[in-house]
């Protein structure tokens, strides 16, 4: 799996292969906001048939995890561990590691999904 941060790579290589969102964080010096996709370029041929709904599953994980919807999030995470060759498997037992902490200490109003990184 390779890691992308320059959103205009994006688009060339969603051409090709499968890139998948994942974290944005915050240079809190710099107050600037940088987003990581990964790309995946090897997906088993059993998998092929469920691509676009783990696309979707993925993208809907995101979306609920700054929605704060930790159920849901619990959910799509039990389906999408051991997806994509393993490659994300560690992404997603990250968010899961998160989501659990944020299930005991609310994150605060102020939250909104974003990672800061202090340099």
């Amino acid at each position: 799996m390779n890691i992308i941060i320059d959103p205009d790579q994006i688009d060339r290589y969603r051409e090709n292969y499968t890139v998948l969102e994942l974290d944005t964080i915050r240079i809190v010096p710099l107050n600037k906001l940088v987003t990581a996709y990964c790309v995946v370029d090897t997906i088993p041929i059993v998998e092929l048939p469920l691509t676009q709904s783990k696309i979707n599953l993925h993208a809907n994980l995101l979306i609920n995890y700054r929605k704060r919807d930790w159920n849901y999030c619990h959910q799509a995470l039990d389906h999408l561990i051991g997806s994509w060759n393993k490659e994300l498997d560690s992404f997603y037992e990250d968010i899961r590691s998160r989501i659990n902490a944020y299930m005991k200490n609310d994150p605060g109003d102020h939250w909104d999904g974003v990672i800061e990184k202090h340099d």
